[in-house]
């Protein structure tokens, strides 16, 4: 199962704030070329941030800035913040497993546990690793 693309575009549009504010305005429609999606959904996961609390919308003069500072945002933040994963978690288990088969009638006691710890340790190293700690984007604005 993959985890949404909402969240690395969330992750896009912070880094664009980091980058860009106090240089030009960050818009949904900036962004939106920066990113290659439609604005409509850069506008939607936007409000997913805001609901967060990652960011604020100024209209106009400054768009999209952060809310608190960068880098005190974890990954793990924007995970949530952007509902990467459903309520079902990481892993998504096949519905019907015949339980007249050996195999069927135990997989969930086999792989449950395991599965579990799989997503505890991925959102742990999420909670491990803010913004600040991703490479710097050092390229000029006016290349």
């Amino acid at each position: 199962m993959q985890i949404s693309s909402r969240f690395t575009i969330a992750v896009h549009i912070l880094e664009c704030i980091k980058y860009f504010e106090g240089k030009i305005p960050v818009t949904s429609d900036f962004l939106s070329g920066s990113i290659g999606v439609n604005a409509v959904i850069i506008r939607r996961i936007i409000s997913h941030l805001k609901a967060a609390g990652l960011v604020k919308v100024e209209r106009g003069r400054n768009g999209v800035i952060s809310s608190r500072p960068l880098d005190e945002i974890t990954l793990y933040d924007v995970y949530v913040a952007v509902e990467a994963v459903s309520s079902e978690g990481l892993f998504h288990f096949h519905g019907n497993p015949n339980p007249k088969c050996p195999v069927g009638k135990n997989i969930h006691s086999m792989l449950d546990d395991s599965l579990r710890e799989i997503q505890r340790v991925f959102e742990e190293k999420l909670k491990s690793i803010k913004l600040k700690d991703l490479k710097s984007i050092t390229v000029d604005i006016t290349e």
